[in-house]
């Protein structure tokens, strides 16, 4: 089953329409035919599902078979700092992080950070950033599209994440599970996590020693990952520990 998102203006009482470049995509790439089901998405989180009713030159006409269906939310909103890293990692990033169910995404200019942008590239590449993670989100039948968020400064980023309930940062020089063990127990009922992860060059000694007083540092292991495995793999563990949160599990 497909998955679209549209806003709230599109939605009626019993039917739904799907405008703009996805009435294309439904029409002549996936050459959906009257019947066909599908799910509708809105940015509150509201989810549907539907039948394709009539399709149109410029719209799509759906049928509301279902309203407030199960969503696919994680119970607890994940924001990711992520260090720019350099090529295309960040791309993967918001890919994958989008699809593990991240809430926002802010990438984050750092001390270390090998690639620089300036504010014009710094648009395109959000722009680009945040198409992205639509199509991971519709990929994945999120209920929402996750947010990326402008180029901040690390002084900015940190201010922001410090507005979370829970506060984590991967640290290549931390030693010991134990800390990690710890900040991922009780997640239960948290609101908010913000997961702050350092550049290809690190975290600077002053950028660390700034987030110790708000945030819980912890590691990954013995081994050094890359910032976009970093990424990645805290986003998994905490996909793991808040579904199963809901039937009151743990992964550790």
């Amino acid at each position: 089953m497909y998955q679209f998102f549209v806003e709230d203006d599109q939605i009626g009482e019993d039917t739904i329409r799907v405008i703009g470049s996805d009435v294309n995509h439904m029409k002549n790439v996936l050459r959906m035919k009257p019947g066909e089901r599908v799910r509708i998405s809105n940015q509150n989180g509201r989810d549907f599902l539907c039948s394709v009713e009539a399709l149109h030159d410029d719209e799509v006409i759906l049928h509301i078979e279902k309203k407030d269906i199960p969503g696919t939310e994680l119970p607890a909103k994940i924001y990711l700092f992520q260090g720019i890293p350099k090529g295309e990692r960040m791309e993967t990033v918001i890919e994958k992080a989008v699809e593990l169910g991240v809430y926002e995404i802010i990438p984050v200019a750092m001390k270390y950070c090998v690639v620089k942008l300036d504010e014009k590239k710094a648009e395109k590449k959000v722009a680009r950033w945040q198409e992205i993670a639509r199509s991971a989100a519709k990929q994945s039948k999120r209920s929402i599209i996750p947010k990326i968020h402008p180029l901040m400064s690390f002084q900015e980023a940190a201010a922001y994440a410090k507005e979370c309930d829970r506060r984590l940062v991967p640290y290549e020089n931390e030693e010991g599970m134990a800390a990690t063990a710890r900040a991922f127990e009780g997640l239960a009922g948290v609101g908010s996590i913000s997961v702050f992860i350092g550049p290809e060059g690190g975290f600077a000694g002053e950028e660390i020693n700034a987030l110790r007083a708000d945030f819980q540092v912890i590691s990954l292991g013995r081994r050094i990952l890359r910032t976009d495995t970093a990424s990645i793999t805290m986003m998994s563990m905490l996909m793991i520990e808040l579904e199963r949160s809901l039937t009151n599990g743990s992964i550790f």
